[in-house]
């Protein structure tokens, strides 16, 4: 079974659990319940470096690649954003480069949550996704990730 074949068995899997709520206000409790999960970051990493802009909540991203793959963690002072970045962890997390950044987040549109997020909360998930992409391609070029996390010049 390929890689990518494994993502879309998780986003699949995804969307099959949400289909279990009969209505958007279990969904939502649901992605809380998903954010109470989340192990979050270490305070030390809840820095200005980590912070992904354009998000209505604080939130940090931290990535670091092992043996080829990159592994996300990550953290919010609002708890459904955290359900959201859990979700976001499961499916991009612990993946090759080329496989984040091959993975568009379509599925989301298949949950529908673009349709009943809020206006800014669904500008911060693609503010989110748009990190996510960022540290891939930094990873994939061997390009340092300061770029992505002060602005500074490569």
């Amino acid at each position: 079974m390929s890689s990518n074949s494994d993502i879309e068995n998780t986003t699949q899997a995804i969307v099959e659990e949400f289909s279990f709520f009969d209505d958007w206000m279990q969904r939502y409790e649901y992605i809380i319940e998903l954010g109470k999960t989340l192990q979050g970051l270490p305070e030390h990493k809840k820095d200005d470096a980590h912070k992904v802009p354009g998000c209505q909540s604080q939130v940090w991203f931290y990535a670091r690649e092992d043996e080829g793959r990159i592994h996300y963690d990550a953290d919010s002072d609002a708890m459904i954003v955290r359900g959201l970045i859990a979700i976001l962890l499961r499916v991009y997390s612990n993946r090759t480069p080329q496989e984040i950044i091959g993975t568009s987040p379509e599925f989301f549109e298949v949950l529908e949550l673009g349709s009943h997020l809020s206006g800014s909360r669904a500008n911060g998930l693609h503010a989110m996704i748009t990190r996510i992409h960022a540290y891939a391609k930094a990873f994939r070029d061997k390009q340092s990730i300061d770029y992505i996390e002060t602005g500074a010049p490569l």
